[in-house]
């Protein structure tokens, strides 16, 4: 069990400063009054790698953007998202650029106060990468990963079927090439305490192209889904509807590796929204992990903007959550 952060990380972001005023019209609600869709039922025991899922439940982690991307802001915004949930993350998302090790003094304070990492890491160009252009990088990344000494989730090149990635990406069969050859490099580096985590968008399920990325059984230990009630309100269930049907049909454990609901919906809304995602995880029970994404990027308008504290009635839903056993296996 962790211990709570030093005081420099303990600033509490105090979960209801005032209501979100709500922009747009209230949307319908999600309907509370018949069950979620439970398509997703494998409880498991899966093979997953070294980063093992909870025998029951899931666990809960989440990306906070620190007000100054620092040392002692990364920690003051772990500190006080935990201080307000009035729990500890099981694991934290943290995001690198390609050229981004892992090893950071925030790194180390983390990891020496117990945590676990996810790490989305935007991995470049993948025929550059299949051209050897980057081969001392991925190494250098692969070391710093093995010096963690602790299993970590990893999501390479996370949401790779973007539209605006494509550039890069190029296509399925070059993301998979590349996956498979910086798996290759990570396991001549001897970084056995790494979980692959294959993770596209929901709406690359939606239309149908994000399967074709998917590097196969062999290569996967988790399967991913990043899930938004952003410019459409609609069920969690529905939004990710399509990717639960591709994995239940994959004895891989699930991890939900980025959910938010905007604030352009309003308190009322959001906080139904939560509830409702919170018993749709609970029957999908292949949904071993869940991560919110709790932040406001810079230059997005209310659509895409997510963070929860601040907002009364949406974070009482988000600490219902947060706090139930489920949760917290």
């Amino acid at each position: 069990m962790r211990r709570w952060l030093p005081a420099v990380a303990a600033v509490v972001i105090m979960a209801g400063c005032s209501d979100e005023p709500a922009p747009q019209p209230a949307p319908p609600s999600p309907d509370m009054s018949t069950p979620p869709r439970a398509v997703a039922v494998n409880p498991g025991p899966f093979e997953a790698g070294p980063y093992e899922p909870p025998r029951k439940g899931a666990y809960f982690g989440a990306w906070i953007k620190p007000d100054e991307l620092t040392h002692v802001g990364r920690l003051t915004a772990v500190g006080s998202l935990e201080q307000s949930m009035g729990r500890r993350l099981d694991f934290i998302n943290t995001y690198r650029r390609f050229d981004q090790m892992m090893g950071t003094p925030s790194d180390a304070a983390f990891l020496a106060d117990g945590a676990s990492f996810m790490i989305s890491w935007a991995t470049g160009d993948n025929r550059s990468i299949l051209a050897g252009e980057h081969d001392d990088l991925i190494r250098r990344q692969a070391a710093a990963i093995r010096k963690i000494k602790k299993p970590v989730l990893l999501r390479m090149r996370w949401e790779m079927d973007r539209p605006n990635l494509q550039a890069t990406m190029w296509s399925g069969e070059d993301y998979i090439a590349a996956w498979r050859y910086v798996r290759k490099m990570f396991r001549e580096e001897k970084t056995d305490n790494v979980s692959w985590v294959w993770c596209p968008t929901a709406e690359g399920f939606i239309r149908g192209d994000a399967p074709a990325f998917y590097p196969g059984d062999d290569q996967v230990d988790w399967t991913c889904v990043d899930v938004y009630a952003g410019f459409e309100y609609k069920p969690i269930g529905t939004l990710m509807g399509p990717f639960l049907d591709w994995a239940a049909q994959r004895p891989k454990p699930i991890v939900i590796g980025e959910f938010g609901v905007a604030k352009a919906w309003g308190s009322e809304a959001r906080a139904t929204w939560l509830k409702d995602a919170e018993r749709t995880f609970k029957v999908n029970k292949q949904i071993k992990a869940v991560a919110y994404f709790e932040s406001d990027p810079e230059g997005n308008g209310p659509n895409q903007q997510f963070q929860l504290t601040g907002d009364k009635r949406a974070f009482r839903a988000f600490q219902r959550l947060v706090q139930d056993p489920y949760f917290n296996p």
